[in-house]
């Protein structure tokens, strides 16, 4: 039987379960990837599963996201970081080396392997047909401990593209036509992978802002076929050996189909506070924008680089705009310092920051008061970018460079600038990343003053009464619940100081309101935990006693967290049963010894006097987790 490119790879790496759409699958994985605002947490858990030597055929561990040290916490969680990858088989690639997805895709992806990060931008390797995924730091803990990644097994959308790209419209623009389609949540429990006559013109830089970017959609990933164009990007980064050509059987059957015609397309941005909200660039034309941020996992390629520096050559920024430019590799910085590139940002009025997230995860660069921010990132979510009242555009580095030089919004397509391809130059240097020791056992670890040890959960008690101590609307991000941004993400490996912050933006006092009752349980809309892949946001709210979160529907990386650290994920049975709960509500749980993946629990809200209906969402073999109180406390008594 015919199969598509998905089928190819994922299914030659199931070990058990039936490849029946939303059924759980488990996955062997190949390598692994973390940062350090994700990896502190997850080597730790590696430590405590007792792993001498990480299992996979490489993991890797990036310092790309807490890079300001304006105090010793991340300076200390980098040499952490690096000591534990030292001893424990993982290779780490130093601070300044660059954005762990864009460096990943240019030294270490392959075609045809699986990949999981903690990080969501993980599927950024999809332009490299690999299926990757992000996932919980823990879960990428497992992986590098020999075990396989769990997912329901996906649906797969077939995404063809037609026509070829008009010039000043980018890539960008093909996922952000996407995200209007499909919306932030449409792509939950589906892979997105892209077919078609327009596919032979996209460099695998282009790929991969279109992949990187299909974590919005909340897609398990997104996938690119193995081609002439993959060869040729492999063949510059000196990695030609890694290529075998990987595409869809003819005739391979589909469960989605979306067509896109590039030749219709036009510049587009992501409108203030989500992915989805597109419109045309026409539509927002001569509006006065502050600040332009040009760089991220999602445009810092070289190409990327290159298009904004063509629009910006000999030209200088506008007096009201603010303008950063942030390469996503150091050989990506250094190409542009051999071409005169960087010469031209500098020159332009620009501001060359290092090889890191930066401005995207808030590190930095905050807008100015109710200031208008253009972004060639991936994510404009409420309060991200540092400043609550600004508001925040994703676009696409031509349209950020040309609206740099007009001062207001404006269409690239409308300019006359070099529109080529600039995958011609090669650099290669992989002296920023180390190799793991060759006598691990004298490799002593490294463990500062912020790095607290990992709190751990309490069995899930037979019954319990807790108290509603928040109720939120739909698309909850994990932003909301466990912030980013440089006064947080120093405090990512201690848990104690990060639950300060829980929903601070949401309800302030939030971990106070926790502690006065003991813990609670949070009531929330559709795809609640969107976004990041931040386990923080699940482990933040068990130590401040969370036991359930009640939604609508969740996001597919979010759950699997709740499960890890033993909060039990629930949606009403009756969506019309969330208007009727109120913060303090308090409900009763009861027989939770019987719980069972297939029926309804049954809670009681004894305040209101009413009973609810709500369905598990997790299935049976996660039982004995969330009964011990989470994965950690289960590998513990099963080792006992």
């Amino acid at each position: 039987m015919p199969k598509n490119l998905t089928q190819k790879i994922l299914d030659a790496h199931i070990q058990s379960g039936d490849k029946i759409p939303g059924s759980p699958v488990d996955v062997k994985i190949d390598q692994t990837l973390t940062q350090d605002a994700t990896g502190t947490m997850a080597y730790i858990q590696l430590e405590a599963m007792g792993v001498d030597q990480v299992k996979t055929e490489l993991s890797v561990s990036y310092v790309d996201h807490n890079t300001l040290q304006s105090g010793f916490m991340n300076a200390d969680d980098h040499a952490y970081l690096q000591s534990v990858a030292a001893k424990h088989g993982v290779l780490f690639s130093r601070p300044g080396n660059g954005i762990c997805h864009q460096v990943h895709l240019e030294r270490f992806a392959k075609p045809g392997k699986t990949l999981i990060g903690s990080d969501s931008h993980t599927p950024t390797a999809g332009a490299l047909a690999s299926i990757a995924m992000g996932a919980g730091g823990l879960d990428v803990a497992k992986a590098m401990a020999g075990l396989p990644y769990t997912i329901p097994y996906p649906k797969v959308v077939e995404v063809r593209l037609e026509g070829k790209l008009p010039h000043g419209v980018s890539s960008k623009d093909i996922i952000l036509e996407l995200l209007k389609r499909r919306s932030v949540k449409g792509g939950v429990g589906k892979i997105f992978e892209y077919t078609g006559e327009g596919v032979k013109d996209l460099s695998v830089y282009q790929r991969a802002t279109i992949t990187n970017m299909g974590a919005e959609l909340g897609a398990t990933t997104s996938i690119f076929p193995s081609d002439e164009r993959t060869l040729e990007f492999l063949t510059k980064q000196n990695r030609a050996e890694d290529w075998l050509e990987l595409k869809a059987d003819p005739d391979a059957q589909y469960d989605d189909l979306e067509i896109i015609n590039l030749s219709e397309l036009k510049p587009a941005a992501a409108c203030p506070n989500s992915p989805d909200a597109v419109k045309d660039i026409a539509e927002l034309k001569g509006q006065k924008v502050d600040q332009v941020a040009i760089g991220s996992c999602t445009n810092s390629g070289f190409e990327d680089m290159m298009k904004a520096a063509a629009i910006l050559k000999g030209k200088t920024v506008a007096p009201n705009v603010s303008l950063v430019v942030s390469p996503g590799s150091r050989q990506v910085m250094i190409k542009l310092m051999e071409n005169g590139a960087l010469q031209t940002f500098v020159k332009a009025g620009a501001r060359v920051l290092e090889c890191t997230c930066g401005p995207c995860i808030g590190m930095g660069q905050s807008p100015k008061s109710d200031g208008i921010s253009l972004r060639t990132f991936n994510r404009n979510f409420y309060g991200r970018s540092g400043t609550n009242s600004a508001g925040v555009y994703l676009v696409s580095p031509e349209v950020a460079a040309a609206s740099a030089v007009a001062g207001v919004f404006a269409d690239p397509t409308e300019l006359d600038y070099q529109d080529s391809d600039f995958e011609h130059m090669t650099y290669v240097d992989d002296s920023m990343i180390l190799k793991p020791s060759d006598n691990p056992e004298e490799v002593e670890i490294i463990r500062g003053p912020n790095i607290k040890p990992l709190p751990l959960n309490d069995a899930l008690p037979e019954s319990f009464n807790k108290k509603v101590v928040i109720k939120l609307e739909d698309n909850i991000t994990t932003d909301h619940i466990a912030p980013a941004g440089a006064e947080v993400l120093p405090y990512r490996s201690n848990i104690e100081k990060l639950s300060t912050f829980v929903f601070r933006n949401n309800k302030e006092g939030f971990d106070k309101i926790c502690k006065e009752n003991n813990g609670g349980i949070i009531v929330a809309g559709e795809n609640y935990g969107q976004g990041s892949s931040r386990e923080h946001a699940a482990l933040a709210p068990m130590y401040l006693g969370i036991k359930a979160v009640i939604a609508k529907s969740f996001a597919r990386i979010h759950l699997a967290n709740l499960i890890n650290f033993g909060i039990l994920p629930l949606v009403f049975e009756n969506p019309a049963d969330y208007d009727t709960i109120d913060e303090m509500d308090e409900l009763v749980f009861e027989n939770l010894d019987a719980l069972n993946a297939d029926q309804p629990l049954i809670v009681h809200n004894q305040t209101k006097n009413l009973d609810y209906a709500l369905v598990p969402q997790f299935v049976q073999k996660d039982i004995p987790v969330l009964q011990a109180g989470g994965t950690l406390n289960y590998i513990r008594s099963m080792q006992a």
